[in-house]
């Protein structure tokens, strides 16, 4: 078996942050959380957790800067693969394991998608998120070749000696548009696995004006836009084969 870290970035969730690592514990030997400066009493839960690594932000840097958090400790502790899940309560822990077979099979990326497929479980997704999700998505594909069905899902599998290539600076919720732009920027081999799609807490907020739905589209656009500048992508590439799982068979498969 790899060697497998599962890392949850953390930000004021005193609400889940114990019922999830306790469920965490059951599926993953190795657990970081990344406490992203939180201030509502996360900490205090977090010292219930003496076997898992905690690593703190002495103030809130947002959410990419805590996944980057991840990658440098997966990297410098020598882990093979590094799953990241949310602590809202959106991420089934008991899904870890497909995660990381998933990533055990000559896999860089495995990345969830909540619409790849339906599940028994799905809830309905706040309208203007879902949206957004859709129309950076369609974008995604366009300018970079790609075939993805979910661009933002946070439940994700890593190999990571391939995290090492990537470059990236964006701190806040942005960051898996200048991710992705990374990953084909370096060839990754990428692999959607579907995953419910559970939301108990439509009204969760982003922080500031990018609870406006526009200016968070905006927002991506403007990350996008500088990250395909910065990686010399001026133009949509060729089409970047995508493999999908868990569609009946268990087995890879190719879009049509």
């Amino acid at each position: 078996m790899s060697k497998t870290l599962a890392a949850i970035p953390v930000f004021n969730e005193v609400r889940h942050v114990g019922r999830v690592l306790r469920e965490v514990l059951h599926y993953a030997e190795h657990i970081l959380v990344v406490d992203d400066g939180s201030w509502d009493g996360t900490d205090a839960v977090l010292r219930y957790f003496p076997q898992i690594h905690t690593v703190r932000h002495p103030r809130n840097l947002g959410y990419g800067a805590a996944l980057r958090t991840a990658f440098q400790f997966a990297k410098e502790h020598g882990y093979e693969i590094l799953v990241t899940l949310d602590c809202d309560g959106q991420h089934e822990p008991r899904r870890i394991p497909e995660f990381v077979r998933a990533c055990s099979q000559n896999v860089d990326i495995v990345s969830g998608s909540r619409y790849l497929k339906r599940f028994p479980e799905d809830g309905r997704p706040p309208p203007d998120r879902h949206r957004i999700n859709q129309i950076i998505t369609a974008e995604l594909n366009d300018r970079l070749g790609l075939r993805l069905t979910d661009a933002f899902c946070g439940f994700k599998a890593y190999r990571v000696a391939s995290l090492s290539r990537l470059e990236l600076t964006e701190n806040g919720y942005a960051m898996p548009l200048e991710f992705w732009v990374q990953v084909v920027r370096w060839g990754l081999r990428i692999v959607e696995l579907p995953v419910p799609l559970i939301y108990l807490d439509e009204n969760r907020s982003f922080g500031g004006a990018l609870d406006n739905a526009a200016v968070r589209l905006g927002v991506y656009r403007e990350v996008l836009d500088a990250s395909l500048r910065r990686a010399g992508i001026v133009r949509p590439v060729p089409r970047f084969s995508i493999a999908h799982m868990g569609l009946g068979t268990g087995c890879f498969s190719e879009p049509s």
